[in-house]
């Protein structure tokens, strides 16, 4: 009696782009239930700064007749949450790129972009979680924004753009880094791009050249940006940049993106070089 063995080949195919992408999302996003404080603290860290600020200078800045502190301070919190958490991306691609996991994921068959992409994806949704706890807070506090389908949507698409832009710089310095803790500054780096804005006072109340500077600042584009398109308060420009928001809001993201993603996508193939 004869016995032949049969080998069985399955060949699996590679997921493209758009599933490896929601693979690696799914990756990121699994991950937050088990470190859930760390996660609520982000979301609701825009909250706590906002409370922060309207209790500093709810009653002591002067706005426009018919309008609040609430009314200017909303709109620029709202492009301010898109640069709070950029340290948690940071610090995350950093321990991804320290102890292997970078290298692990390079050996699997599907393209390095969905890998990077993958956690764009999760990063995103984490901001829009933010950027929904925000809102609501906004709103169970009075604010009232114009909210004409049109200038909402493009209001969110600016903010989402903001945060596209900015956590590829947040991927690209966390590939290089050698160490988790190499990268902790960027936590005290988001603090002087947040402050050096227009998100929590009118540029006009500071020295002239100051002001114009701070309207250049990408944070401070976007915030202008969405006061217009949601009829939050306004003051008179300073800058080329402040007459121009909603340019700049543009350009400035594109710019940064530009630049950063493809330089992201090479260090991470070279493995942190």
């Amino acid at each position: 009696m004869t016995t032949s063995s049969v080998t069985m080949h399955t060949d699996v195919p590679a997921p493209n782009l758009l599933s490896a992408s929601w693979i690696i999302a799914g990756r990121t996003v699994g991950s937050w239930p088990r470190q859930i404080g760390a996660t609520a603290t982000v979301w609701l860290f825009p909250v706590f700064t906002a409370l922060l600020f309207l209790g500093l200078f709810g009653g002591a800045i002067d706005v426009p007749d018919g309008s609040t502190y609430v009314d200017f301070l909303i709109p620029g919190m709202l492009a301010v949450t898109m640069l709070f958490g950029l340290e948690t991306t940071t610090l995350s691609a950093a321990a991804d790129a320290t102890r292997g996991i970078n290298d692990r994921l390079r050996s699997y068959p599907i393209s390095g972009v969905a890998i990077v992409f993958g956690r764009a994806l999760a990063d995103l949704l984490s901001s829009l979680i933010s950027l929904t706890l925000m809102v609501a807070f906004a709103f169970a506090i009075g604010w009232r924004p114009d909210l004409g389908i049109d200038r909402v949507l493009l209001a969110l698409a600016l903010l989402l753009l903001l945060r596209f832009a900015l956590l590829w710089f947040g991927i690209f310095i966390g590939y290089g880094a050698r160490s988790v803790e190499s990268v902790a500054y960027i936590q005290i780096l988001t603090w002087p791009v947040a402050f050096l804005s227009s998100v929590f006072v009118n540029p006009a109340t500071m020295p002239s050249w100051l002001g114009a500077v701070v309207e250049f600042n990408p944070v401070s584009a976007t915030a202008t940006a969405v006061r217009q398109l949601l009829g939050g308060t306004q003051w008179r420009a300073l800058s080329f940049a402040g007459e121009h928001a909603l340019a700049f809001a543009i350009g400035w993201p594109v710019l940064l993106s530009l630049v950063y993603l493809p330089l992201t996508a090479r260090r991470f193939r070279r493995g942190g070089r």
